[in-house]
């Protein structure tokens, strides 16, 4: 282990963020990394537990938390980077996007603060880059096999690299103009900057992955032609239908989803959009913002709106607030159920709890007033049922209401539908061994199981390249 004692000689360090002030001026990265000797210090809290809950039931790509901590702390980093790398095939993306379930399942977690996990990995991954240890690792030999990945989001980007260094030739296609899915066009770049995704991306391109850009399968290709063309595909389009407001004047031309809103900022930072004069730009210039949902989307459409000017944001939940501290519903090892304030939240912006937004008003094609109430949850035959609360209702003047309550699964439209793939209950493609209804189409990470995290659509990605070279292998 790193030092017997180091849990009880040193505190948890959390880094530090840019100044607000600063970091609402620019797009850039607000993370202040910590030093190499503060580095050392978190390092050497891990306990190397006989039983690594970290590793086992709170990382889904089961990274090797113990090992890479101590030989950290042992000043071994390229073996940490190979350590790290051997179950993470993108550790610089999840060392910076990651709740990081592995620290409430740290075993400290049960009476201390947890080691510093997500930033260990982080400061691997970053040594590994600039000591130029990481390098494209093409397959010896070819298979002769053909893969299709449809979808660049972080489980079709590590389907691809896995399946690649296999030996199959592989291409995946991306709608969108540039490669990443979510990771490009979902994630601000002050959480992520685009040239950490760029530069992980070349190593994709020199282990022979090849990219189409642009291209909507199931519309510009079919189905019919994919299964011509390749020798298996693999569906990773991520959960891409917004979950809609259905209320009165949810139609108006300022209520937007909050894909849309972050997607055409991300275009913006990168300098490659240029807007229609005919278009109304969606901006948060002086505007009064209300972002509806409170989960990770609507905390990134706070950050965005307050770097655009926006003269008020608020967020509103219909989920009560939870418990500060600790919440005996969800006790350890378990992701806890607890009051987090995110980094965009701190920024500005007022948050409301168990409100349900019952109409919006306006004028011409603009909602110029947004009308709601306060609930209440009680428990039922069937579980918590939500009710209004008598005399709470309220209304506020907005100019821009962003939708960020989540995704209810793929998009049906195009490929699902022409191929006529078995779905379940809740409209996700239905996988057994990661192989859809139809032989030979495989499918992994939001597409199968609803929207997630990316540290599970990396791990599915990975599982479902195993299960690829597995059948190809087998055909």
């Amino acid at each position: 282990m790193a030092k017997p004692t180091g849990f009880m000689e040193f505190e948890r360090e959390d880094i530090g963020h840019r100044s607000v002030t600063e970091r609402l001026g620019d797009y850039g990265e607000l993370d202040l990394p910590h030093p190499l000797e503060t580095l050392i210090r978190q390092a050497a809290r891990c306990m190397d537990c006989g039983v690594p809950f970290c590793h086992s039931a709170g990382c889904p790509v089961m990274n090797r938390i113990p090992e890479f901590n101590d030989l950290v702390y042992r000043g071994k980093w390229r073996e940490a980077s190979e350590n790290l790398h051997s179950t993470n095939n993108f550790p610089e993306i999840t060392g910076r996007v990651c709740p990081a379930p592995c620290e409430p399942a740290c075993t400290l977690s049960i009476n201390r603060d947890p080691v510093l996990i997500k930033h260990i990995e982080y400061q691997i991954a970053e040594r590994a880059f600039a000591e130029g240890w990481v390098k494209p690792m093409p397959a010896p030999r070819q298979t002769g096999r053909r893969a299709a990945v449809v979808g660049s989001g972080p489980a079709g980007l590590a389907a691809a690299q896995q399946l690649a260094r296999a030996g199959h030739k592989v291409t995946v296609f991306e709608k969108d103009d540039r490669v990443g899915g979510l990771l490009r066009y979902g994630i601000p770049d002050f959480k992520l900057d685009k040239r950490i995704l760029d530069r992980r991306l070349a190593q994709l391109s020199a282990e022979g992955v090849k990219f189409e850009t642009g291209v909507l399968v199931g519309d510009d290709i079919s189905g019919r032609y994919l299964r011509k063309m390749f020798d298996a595909i693999c569906l990773t389009m991520g959960a891409g239908a917004p979950r809609p407001l259905t209320v009165p004047g949810a139609e108006f031309k300022n209520v937007v989803y909050a894909m849309n809103f972050l997607s055409r900022q991300n275009h913006r930072v990168a300098g490659d959009f240029d807007e229609s004069p005919l278009a109304e730009p969606i901006v948060a210039k002086d505007k009064i913002v209300v972002v509806i949902g409170g989960g990770d989307t609507g905390s990134d459409c706070i950050g965005t709106s307050l770097r655009q000017g926006a003269k008020e944001v608020h967020q509103f939940e219909i989920l009560p607030m939870p418990p500060e501290g600790a919440n005996p519903n969800t006790p350890w090892p378990m992701w806890p159920q607890i009051l987090r304030t995110s980094s965009s939240q701190e920024e500005g912006c007022r948050r409301r709890w168990s409100v349900l937004t019952k109409h919006l008003a306006g004028e011409g094609d603009l909602a110029t007033e947004l009308h709601a109430c306060e609930v209440d949850w009680v428990a039922g035959p069937n579980g918590m049922e939500m009710r209004e609360r008598p005399g709470s209702e309220f209304s506020m003047k907005v100019d821009l209401v962003l939708l960020a309550m989540g995704f209810v699964h793929v998009v049906h439209k195009g490929f699902v539908e022409q191929l006529g793939l078995q779905l379940d209950p809740r409209g996700n493609v239905v996988v057994k061994d990661y192989m859809t209804s139809e032989t030979g189409v495989f499918a992994a990470g939001d597409t199968v199981k609803g929207a997630s995290l990316v540290v599970r659509a990396i791990n599915d990605g990975r599982l479902a390249a195993a299960a690829i070279d597995t059948w190809l292998k087998e055909k």
